[in-house]
């Protein structure tokens, strides 16, 4: 059974960093449509996908992520992933959605390079 996904929103400057949580499949692709929609309907200028949370990926899951980029250009904002757990980063990569997806290995990374203001250390 899916875990059903959902999205903790924090402000990073003028970011909006969405961490995901849960599965990203065939059966959740609706729910995270509809959460990336949300976040991408907010307005900020950029938007992270801080993919930490994120239990399992499938090629639907994959596919929710790339209508999310989608939807976020024709809002003309910038989304960028962050956090990419090893085995999805491995599923961009030979897919090729790395070259059309944006990733960051952290938020921070994710945040700084959309000139938004460096989030505080957490040490």
């Amino acid at each position: 059974m899916s875990d059903v996904p959902s999205i903790v929103r924090t402000l990073a400057g003028s970011c909006l960093v969405g961490r995901v949580i849960g599965e990203m499949d065939y059966l959740t692709r609706p729910a995270c449509l509809t959460l990336f929609g949300d976040l991408i309907a907010t307005r900020h200028p950029c938007v992270v996908l801080d993919l930490s949370g994120v239990t399992f990926c499938d090629s639907a899951g994959l596919n929710a992520l790339l209508a999310a980029h989608r939807i976020a250009t024709s809002n003309r904002a910038s989304l960028v992933l962050a956090c990419v757990p090893p085995q999805l980063r491995r599923v961009l990569e030979l897919t090729g959605a790395d070259q059309v997806l944006t990733v960051h290995d952290t938020v921070a990374e994710a945040v700084a390079a959309l000139g938004g203001e460096p989030l505080p250390d957490p040490s």
